[in-house]
């Protein structure tokens, strides 16, 4: 379908405000979401990070800004340790690691399948149930 739901709501979910408008026409630096709809024609596919068993991305970390959060198995990136040299860009299989600018410096950004809600918002708000969160 290539609607974009999950993006948008991605990006309105990483926002300051958390609300559409000011997120997409308010906000400086503006948020990005953290899945990435590739579409051709008429076939669209969301891509976002599979939070590898074995990630390339946490080995290649420099500072350990990449880390597996130890309750939920969850990659996520401390924008606070990354120094943004961009290995764990280079390294991903899947390309779903990008660059993100915060108000101080440019940070690697990626899903953080986020925390604290039941479902990522980009599995709760896909119309056609096209994107779908398994526990492995």
């Amino acid at each position: 379908m290539g609607c974009r739901l999950c993006e948008v709501h991605c990006l309105v979910k990483h926002s300051k405000s958390q609300k559409i408008i000011k997120a997409y026409k308010g906000e400086w630096p503006k948020p990005q979401p953290r899945v990435i709809v590739e579409q051709e024609g008429y076939l669209s596919f969301a891509l976002q990070c599979r939070h590898c068993e074995e990630a390339p991305c946490l080995e290649a970390c420099l500072t350990g800004a990449m880390h597996r959060d130890h309750e939920t198995g969850a990659i996520l990136c401390d924008e606070e340790k990354c120094v943004g040299c961009w290995m764990c860009i280079m390294v991903c299989p899947f390309g779903v690691v990008t660059r993100q600018l915060t108000e101080e410096k440019k940070v690697a950004s990626k899903c953080d399948l986020c925390l604290g809600k039941e479902l990522p918002v980009c599995v709760a708000h896909c119309p056609n149930e096209a994107i779908v969160f398994e526990e492995h």
